[in-house]
C-alpha cells in the first residue's frame, strides 16, 4: 500500500493544571528530516517523539509543533549565613531597628526564588502518540488515492500499448506485401527468395513487440508493487523511468500518425504518474 508523505496529524489533551497540543505536518522530501518546536523540551519527551516518528515515517519532512499550558510552582529560600552577616554588620553601624523586610528583600544572594513549570511527561507522550496515529491514518488515505490515480493510468498506458500492439501487426503484414509488389515491378528476374529475406528485414525495422513486451512487463511491475503492504516510492519511481524509456523508443520506431498519437498517450500518462509517485513514501 503506498503511503503519501504529505499529512496531518492533530491533537489535545485537556487536564487540571495543564493543557496540551500537538501538531504534525508531513511534506516531501528525499530523506527523513524531522523538526520539533520548541525545541527546549527536555530529553525524554525529544528522544520518545524522534523514535516514534522514525518508527513510523521512513522519508519526508516531519514538523512538530507543542504547545504546552501548565501551571507553575515558586519556591522561596534564604541564605541564612549571608542574612546573619546583614544583621551582624546592620547592629554594628547601629542601624537595625531602623531596617525592614522592603529594606534588604533587593540585596543579591540573601533572597531567592525559583519557579518551575509542572510538565506531566506521560500526558505529553500520550497526547503526541494520538497526534501521530491520525498523522499516519492521513498519510495512509492520501496514499490510497495517489494509488489509484496510477492504477488509473496504468489502465490507460496498457490500453494504449494494445492498440499498438494490434494496428502494428496489421500494419507489418501490409509493409511485407508491399515491399514485394515494388520490388517485383522493378526487377522481374529477382530472386524471390532473397526478395523474401530483404522484405522481412525491413519490416523487422518497424516491429515494436519487444518494447511492448518490457512495457507490459514494467507495468505488472508497477502493479505488484503498489499491492505492496508497504511500497517504495522511490522503486515506483525508477520503474516510471524504464517505462518512460520504453515508450520513448516505441515512439521512434512508429511511423503511422495513429500509433504515434497513442505512444505520445502513453508518455503523457507516464509523467502524470510521475508527478503523483513524488509524493509517495
Amino acid at each position: 500500500m503506498a503511503s503519501s508523505m504529505t499529512g496531518f496529524g492533530l491533537s489535545s489533551s485537556i487536564s487540571p493544571g495543564s493543557e496540551i497540543y500537538i501538531e504534525i505536518k508531513g511534506v516531501n522530501h528525499k530523506f527523513l528530516e524531522i523538526s520539533v518546536k520548541p525545541n527546549d523540551l527536555n530529553n525524554e519527551i525529544e528522544e520518545f517523539i524522534r523514535k516514534s516518528v522514525t518508527k513510523n515515517v521512513i522519508r519526508g519532512r516531519v514538523d512538530i509543533r507543542i504547545k504546552l499550558k501548565t501551571s507553575y510552582k515558586t519556591n522561596y529560600s534564604i541564605d541564612s549565613k549571608l542574612l546573619k552577616k546583614l544583621q551582624n554588620s546592620l547592629k554594628d553601624s547601629k542601624l537595625m531597628n531602623d531596617v525592614q523586610f522592603k529594606d534588604i528583600k533587593d540585596i543579591p544572594g540573601i533572597f531567592k526564588s525559583e519557579t518551575t513549570q509542572k510538565i506531566n511527561n506521560n500526558l505529553i507522550k500520550k497526547a503526541f502518540s494520538e497526534a501521530m496515529k491520525n498523522f499516519v491514518l492521513s498519510r495512509n488515505e492520501e496514499g490510497y488515492k495517489i494509488s489509484n490515480v496510477i492504477l488509473k493510468k496504468i489502465k490507460q498506458l496498457e490500453n494504449a500499448t494494445k492498440k499498438i500492439q494490434k494496428l502494428n501487426n496489421k500494419n507489418l503484414n501490409k509493409r511485407l506485401i508491399k515491399f514485394k509488389k515494388k520490388a517485383l515491378k522493378l526487377i522481374d528476374s529477382f530472386d524471390e527468395g532473397r526478395l523474401e529475406q530483404e522484405a522481412l528485414l525491413l519490416a523487422l525495422k518497424f516491429d515494436v513487440s519487444e518494447e511492448i513486451d518490457r512495457i507490459f512487463f514494467h507495468t505488472n511491475s508497477l502493479i505488484k508493487e503498489l499491492n505492496k503492504k508497504t511500497c517504495s516510492g522511490k522503486k515506483i519511481d525508477f520503474i516510471l523511468q524504464e517505462l518512460f524509456r520504453e515508450s520513448n523508443t516505441l515512439s521512434v520506431k512508429l511511423d503511422d500518425p495513429n500509433l504515434k498519437n497513442h505512444a505520445l498517450d502513453m508518455k503523457l500518462y507516464i509523467e502524470e504518474m510521475r508527478e503523483q509517485i513524488q509524493n509517495v513514501e
